[in-house]
């Protein structure tokens, strides 16, 4: 759980950014923009899922 998830953070980060980037030099800005929310929402998802581990971890931590 290091920094692997930094990393997969940011590749999703810089994939979005790309794809977003080729689609608006095609002349289609609102897939660009559907695919950068869609980047947005995985990168959250990845961060959600640490921060429930961090609860169960405190709860563990404080027996509740």
């Amino acid at each position: 759980m290091g920094i692997d998830i930094i990393f997969k953070i940011a590749a999703v980060g810089i994939l979005t950014a790309v794809v977003g980037q080729v689609l608006k030099h095609t002349g289609k800005d609102e897939i660009a923009m559907i695919t950068t929310l869609a980047g947005l929402i995985i990168a959250l998802l990845m961060v959600l899922d640490l921060i429930v581990q961090l609860f169960d971890t405190v709860k563990t931590l404080f027996n509740f």
